[in-house]
């Protein structure tokens, strides 16, 4: 795929002779080793985002307590078991 945008990004020297060494030990021109490095940490950001959920935590907490526990059931769900336990004995 070829490249279709620039993007201009201003670097302290220090930083800008850091890139270029570390282009250098990677065998790559430095635009590739930045484009390659902001590539990962934007996957990396992008996951880490993806991962989160927007409902509150103790909402969430309970929400997973709750699955942990086995379920009780209720007056209406007995008989509904009951009703169906006899059906199928017919």
């Amino acid at each position: 795929m070829g490249v279709t945008s620039r993007l201009e990004v201003r670097v302290h020297p220090d930083s800008k002779a850091r890139l270029e060494r570390a282009a250098a030990l990677a065998q790559v021109p430095v635009s590739d080793f930045v484009r390659s490095a902001v590539e990962e940490r934007t996957a990396q950001v992008l996951a880490e985002h993806e991962l989160r959920t927007l409902v509150p935590t103790d909402f969430l907490d309970a929400l997973m307590a709750s699955l942990d526990e086995p379920a009780e059931p209720n007056a209406a769900l007995s008989r509904a078991l009951d009703r169906a336990r006899d059906a199928a004995r017919t």
